[in-house]
């Protein structure tokens, strides 16, 4: 295959991303099903749970398959498993074993096929943009709930929320299947005209590294790894969980009062302006995604993480002592600019230190450290908040976390150098 053909398979693997994104504008769905059916926020956000948790697991599955079958037909199948669990959780009608099944246990799996997938076959097909590959499908990844969320809230509004999850579903397979037909796997030993690889860090005579999941799990590196992608997470799904919430609470906080004595005209507004929140720290999650990539490609990765733990742990001192909306907004959306960066850098990352002949399986396995952030982030915040009826714990908890962090980046990127010598 041509080289020039590899920029088609980026595009429509992006696409194929965008599509697999829509599962995180499930708050629309969730409220319009609350409404309906009467079920509580908690029974309804375990559908989400399950297909967020799912995605790591799916991932590593996916890897083998990918070994066995191919990018293409693999990348098919979970097009095909997610546009079915969609359409299917049109079935869950006061039913909600239903809606686990079809949107969270389904979804998680075909969203892990498709992610595991195209990230992987992304970076190797651009060895020489390998942080602007990752951060491209990352960034379809995260850019879906912003393209969905307001289309989802009009068909909802029109035709319920049973049938967009059916037309949605079959829309989502069909494009998921033509996008997969174009997409296909370089060869081993495919590198673009022109470029050379970098001699590897640490590797005898620059060879090129690939290990298999059980050799990656016996280094130290991985692990080093693995919390630095953990603690990188947790900051990001906390805010993203609760950015809403978050901004209403700090509206109670401004005001010295109760959320239930302020006036509905002040709080409807401020609902609307929280809301507004939402949309901008989604947008800057999925340009993060590609502005950090491309970014990495320049300086290197490491020295890419050290900005962006940096800035995090600036913007969560900047939005514990926000006192108005707009600083409010430029924290949050640093928070999700960096967020983003993480998720776009971090499959270079594995490819570099790991190779990229089991990069599937083993970006799946890092991949975990999201799942676990995924869990103590939201919970985190949760907790702290009841206990201290302020967020402000939360942030100082997640910015020492950013610290550390940074502290560990330093120390890995000191002790390769001197490896290199």
């Amino acid at each position: 295959m041509k080289s020039s053909n590899r920029w088609v398979i980026l595009i429509v693997s992006f696409i194929a991303n965008i599509i697999i994104g829509s599962a995180y504008a499930w708050s629309v769905f969730a409220a319009a099903l609350q409404a309906a059916y009467t079920w509580t926020p908690a029974q309804t956000s375990l559908a989400f749970t399950l297909s967020l948790g799912l995605v790591p697991v799916a991932m590593i599955i996916a890897g083998k398959v990918q070994a066995k079958l191919g990018v293409k037909l693999t990348i098919l199948i979970g097009g095909l498993i997610f546009g079915a669990g969609f359409a299917l959780a049109s079935f869950a009608s006061n039913n909600l074993t239903v809606l686990y099944l079809t949107y969270g246990t389904m979804g998680g799996i075909g969203i892990g096929f498709v992610y595991g997938s195209t990230i992987p076959n992304s970076v190797k097909w651009f060895p020489d943009k390998r942080g602007l590959a990752g951060g491209i499908i990352a960034g379809g990844f995260g850019g879906g709930a912003v393209l969905f969320a307001p289309l989802f809230g009009a068909l909802i509004g029109n035709i319920g929320p049973l049938s967009t999850f059916m037309w949605s579903g079959i829309i989502f397979g069909v494009v998921v299947v033509i996008a997969s037909l174009f997409i296909s796997a370089p060869a081993a030993d495919y590198k673009p005209k022109g470029w050379e690889p970098p001699v590897a860090a640490g590797a005898p005579g620059g060879a090129i590294v690939n290990l298999s999941v059980g050799q990656m799990l016996k280094t130290g590196k991985f692990w080093i790894l693995f919390i630095m992608y953990t603690l990188a997470c947790v900051t990001g799904l906390m805010i993203i969980s609760n950015a809403a919430n978050v901004y209403l609470a700090r509206i109670e906080e401004f005001n010295l009062l109760q959320l239930s004595l302020i006036p509905d005209e002040v709080l409807t507004p401020a609902r609307a302006v929280g809301a507004t929140a939402v949309v901008f720290l989604g947008i800057a999650n999925t340009l993060g995604r590609l502005f950090w990539g491309a970014v990495s490609d320049k300086i290197g990765r490491y020295p890419t993480l050290l900005l962006m733990y940096a800035m995090t742990a600036g913007m969560l001192i900047w939005i514990t002592f926000a006192t108005s909306f707009i600083p409010f907004l430029i924290a949050l959306m640093g928070i999700g600019l960096c967020f983003g960066g993480f998720l776009g850098v971090f499959p270079s990352i594995t490819a570099e230190n790991f190779g990229t002949a089991n990069l599937g399986m083993n970006y799946g396995v890092l991949f975990l450290a999201f799942g676990i952030a995924a869990v103590v982030g939201p919970q985190m915040i949760g907790l702290l908040y009841g206990a201290t009826l302020s967020h402000n714990m939360a942030f100082i908890i997640a910015m020492i976390m950013s610290v550390v962090a940074l502290l560990i980046t330093l120390f890995l990127t000191i002790s390769l150098k001197k490896a290199a010598k």
